[in-house]
């Protein structure tokens, strides 16, 4: 039982690797532009929601992966 389980833990370890990865890119990202315009960076609601709604949109597509079919 312990082995078929055993993939799980792999995966949440993937994904929490692919998730800091990503935000840390993203944070790279985001001072870069700041150090480019001089100003610091300021996220208003609207960018907020746009933000959430794209990351909303790769949770989607990611849930409908056809893994293991």
């Amino acid at each position: 039982m312990e082995q078929k389980d055993n993939w799980k833990a792999k995966v949440f370890i993937i994904g929490a690797l692919v998730g800091t990865l990503s935000g840390l890119l993203a944070a790279y990202i985001i001072t870069q532009r700041a150090d480019r315009v001089q100003e610091r960076p300021q996220l208003s609601a609207g960018e907020g929601v746009k933000l959430g709604l794209g990351v909303l949109g790769v949770l989607r597509q990611v849930a409908d992966l056809n893994v293991g079919k």
